[in-house]
């Protein structure tokens, strides 16, 4: 194992529930699961906190970045670098697992640079934090580390005949309701099923009780942990959520949905589910300028930009606009299951003593992409922030419609064959 390192639904939940004070900025809680409350010009050395940072890794679709906030949440340091993106074949999305890990090195290197630059030192750093990418699989061998094929990231639609057998076995009609998803090409349990039929490297691993499981955000903390001479499996409950294989309710495993999926629970290393916020978890960096800083916090990507817009009571909400568009709207403490297209998911759990709260999703899968479409393979633009200016320079679309299915059509529709479409071209004279 390498290191990296070496160098309708949303009617009446507002008035049903109170406000919530979900995060207390001078509460630090010690590793024997105490809390102490820091005044406000202290940290938990005793120090200042003007001389305390934060770090936060951000691993989303196409690249990564590390920044560095100070006790008032301003940015003083960052690095941002894309990672390669793999299409062997049409509908298939995949990326090298060591990209991912080493992409995010590089960008904490980068920034630790700019950091010292400026004066500090790493040991001014008190914590980070990690968000990455939902739904992307990775599978690895336990004993080594070793990826055992790439990353098949969450756009992938390899699955579409897959899912159209899995909603003709018995119970498939059940699982949303305990899940809150939708069986489709998206979540990570579909995909892995696809990589037990397929893969026989990964079938034997399997078989012999040495595949690892997780999401982009445990495939990263595993790295960051020093692989297999940490052995930390570990995930939060907003990635669990995206995988099909939790219960909502209980935020653990689920062996009826496990059953579903064929997946026995003796076989395969599944990660811990711990809460968004766990300073104790999530274990250390091992190596490198971040040596032994704590990783204390670990959100979705989509449900960080819930808790970084302040989103922390029923009835607020977030959108998102990156590779796809992500509406989620808090719903409170309990899960609330749609009739209408859109996906129940966990919004975040601050801390291990403090409830779940959840969210009510609507997932479009081509955001940004579209616009690279337009520019990559149209040639409306050289310049993707040009696309407000371009758009400006006609009334309307002169009847020209865009349908962006390049991954099926997600919420409220969940059509795995859908196709990308552009409609009535012929009309527009512009």
């Amino acid at each position: 194992m390498r290191n990296p390192f070496d160098m309708s639904d949303l009617d009446s939940l507002v008035d049903e529930q109170e406000e919530q004070p979900y995060i207390d900025i001078h509460a630090y809680q010690t590793h024997d699961g105490n809390r102490s409350l820091l005044q406000p010009n202290e940290n938990r050395h005793g120090d200042s906190l003007k001389d305390r940072f934060i770090g936060a890794i951000d691993t989303g679709t196409t690249s990564s970045r590390f920044i560095i906030f100070d006790c008032t949440g301003v940015p003083v340091a960052k690095y941002q670098m894309e990672f390669r993106q793999i299409h062997e074949h049409s509908g298939w999305h995949e990326q090298d697992p060591f990209d991912l890990v080493d992409s995010v090195y590089t960008c904490i290197e980068e920034a630790m640079k700019s950091f010292m630059a400026l004066g500090h030192s790493p040991s001014e750093i008190e914590a980070i934090g990690v968000t990455s990418q939902r739904e992307t699989t990775l599978v690895w061998d336990w004993e080594t580390g070793e990826p055992l094929h790439n990353a098949i990231a969450w756009p992938d639609t390899r699955t579409k005949g897959l899912v159209r057998e899995l909603k003709a076995q018995p119970g498939a009609d059940e699982l949303k309701n305990i899940c809150g998803f939708p069986l489709s090409t998206y979540p990570s349990s579909v995909t892995l099923v696809w990589m037990l039929r397929n893969l026989p490297e990964v079938k034997k691993a399997y078989d012999e009780g040495r595949l690892a499981f997780g999401t982009v955000d445990t495939w990263l903390m595993y790295n960051l942990n020093g692989g297999p001479e940490g052995n930390v499996l570990v995930t939060d409950v907003t990635n669990a959520s995206r995988t099909m294989f939790m219960n909502l309710k209980t935020l653990d495993y689920d062996d009826n949905l496990l059953e579903f999926f064929g997946i026995d629970r003796k076989k395969i290393r599944l990660p811990k589910i711990l809460p968004s916020s766990d300073p104790d978890g999530y274990g250390w960096v091992r190596g490198g300028p971040l040596d032994g800083v704590p990783i204390t916090s670990c959100l979705g990507d989509q449900s960080a930009a819930l808790v970084g817009h302040c989103a922390f009571t029923p009835g607020t909400a977030k959108n998102t606009y990156g590779t796809g568009c992500f509406l989620l709207y808090n719903v409170g403490e309990e899960p609330v299951i749609s009739k209408h297209g859109l996906l129940s998911t966990v919004g975040f759990q601050l801390g291990k003593h403090r409830k779940a709260v959840y969210a009510l999703e609507g997932s479009v899968a081509v955001a940004g992409s579209g616009v690279s479409f337009l520019m990559n393979n149209m040639g409306f633009f050289r310049d993707s922030r040009k696309v407000s200016e371009v758009a400006a320079t006609v009334p309307d679309s002169g009847g020209c419609v865009f349908v962006t299915a390049f991954s099926g059509l997600f919420a409220p529709y969940w059509i795995d064959d859908a196709k990308g479409t552009i409609c009535e071209s012929m009309l527009c004279q512009k």
